[in-house]
């Protein structure tokens, strides 16, 4: 079995950047400060539920990344 090699926090980033929102709007959007946003960027990985409102805050599922990830080295087994 392979390593999931997805880096949740710069995924995160990348799509902040890619919507133009800046850490402030996000960090309002999950109620919390802008370092801990900073703190996310550098995550490898993150609470499902802390993931569940990321998606909703950048209508985005991040949830198939790991999902298109497992299907590949399923397939690859």
């Amino acid at each position: 079995m392979g390593k999931t090699c997805i880096h949740i926090g710069e995924e995160i980033r990348l799509e902040l950047e890619k919507q133009g929102h800046s850490v402030q709007w996000l960090s309002n959007q999950l109620g919390c400060n802008r370092t801990n946003i900073y703190n996310i960027f550098l995550r490898e990985n993150i609470s499902t539920d802390l993931l569940m409102r990321t998606c909703f805050a950048l209508k985005k599922d991040f949830f198939a990344l790991y999902s298109a990830k497992l299907t590949d080295e399923l397939s690859n087994e």
